[in-house]
């Protein structure tokens, strides 16, 4: 039936109808921003500058570092182990500075406080669904801010 519209229209109709017919079907991305207080060992997440999530996290142990500053998420992970600490699971990774990511942990007793090397550590759950918002709407639109 929409091949018979199409044939009627012509050619530069059927075209422009086309476009917007998948144009309507296409959603804006939103713009998803990790925030990461290292003072009370938390990130809250916000959508659009609306808060959707907070939660607790781990970062740097005594004798490491967590870096501080503004950083695009540069590459995801569903599944991955570290290379540099004993295969150890990082699901659900965001990289973001180097060798640094937002990811998933089994140490679930230590959230809430610092018992990292450097990473941002989350409950497995949370770090999924902030994995998810990120790739929904795409590494370009992500940010994770670590401040003291």
């Amino acid at each position: 039936m929409l091949a018979k519209v199409f044939r009627e229209l012509g050619r530069s109709a059927a075209l422009l109808l086309a476009i917007s017919l998948l144009a309507g079907g296409i959603a804006e991305a939103a713009t998803v921003q990790a925030r990461v207080d290292l003072s009370s060992q938390t990130m809250q997440v916000r959508v659009d500058g609306v808060l959707r999530y907070s939660w607790p996290v781990s970062t740097a142990r005594a004798g490491y570092r967590t870096p501080v500053g503004r950083f695009k998420a540069q590459r995801l992970h569903k599944r991955y182990f570290s290379k540099k600490y004993h295969n150890s699971p990082m699901p659900y990774s965001v990289f973001f500075y180097h060798g640094y990511a937002v990811h998933g942990t089994n140490d679930l007793k230590r959230l809430g406080r610092p018992a990292s090397h450097g990473c941002v550590r989350l409950h497995p759950e949370n770090a999924r669904t902030l994995f998810s918002l990120i790739n929904q709407n795409g590494k370009q639109n992500a940010e994770i801010v670590i401040t003291r």
